[in-house]
């Protein structure tokens, strides 16, 4: 049997239905009271820097980022990453993540945050903070809280609480 090809692309607006069953398929109704859901809330994501796997016209997986702040650090949140239960294991949402680091790092960004398993993002370019540094509107585990750094020096003093960006898609060096 041929496996399914997995193509890849900038997320659609036409996109946004699939993902939103896709979320509810993977994350249940208890996504809503998750740390990370908190600092997306009210918030959109940035179209630009977020992407899909499609197969057969179908949506396989996607990867979201949102602006946020760290104290007045401006950032990304990465997530939700979501793969359908019967694409896990190809790689998708690997790529879909290597795809978002790479896109937001050309854009400008230096920092991209995440809650996440550290054996499945360090490959990736996340590494952990030290415990508390970064807090988040909601309990996390802090092993569980990752950056990548996007440009050099970016983590150094990096410290204070994650929060929404009150403006939609601030860019670097822009105010919330």
């Amino acid at each position: 049997m041929k496996a399914d090809t997995l193509n890849y692309r900038a997320e659609g607006p036409a996109d946004s239905p699939a993902i939103d069953a896709l979320h509810a398929e993977a994350f249940g109704p208890g996504r809503f009271a998750r740390a990370a859901f908190r600092l997306r809330e009210g918030v959109p994501h940035d179209p630009t820097l977020s992407f899909v796997a499609i197969s057969n016209g179908t949506l396989a997986a996607s990867v979201r980022l949102t602006p946020i702040f760290i104290g007045d650090r401006p950032a990304l949140l990465l997530g939700p990453l979501a793969v359908k239960p019967t694409f896990k294991g190809r790689g998708a949402g690997k790529e879909l993540v290597r795809m978002a680091v790479a896109a937001s790092r050309v854009a400008g960004h230096a920092l991209v945050l995440l809650v996440g398993d550290l054996p499945y993002y360090q490959p990736l370019g996340f590494e952990p903070l030290a415990p508390y540094a970064v807090t988040l509107p909601a309990p996390v585990d802090p092993d569980r809280v990752l950056v990548a750094e996007l440009t050099s020096g970016a983590l150094i003093g990096l410290a204070g609480a994650a929060r929404r960006a009150l403006s939609p898609l601030a860019k670097p060096g822009q105010p919330g």
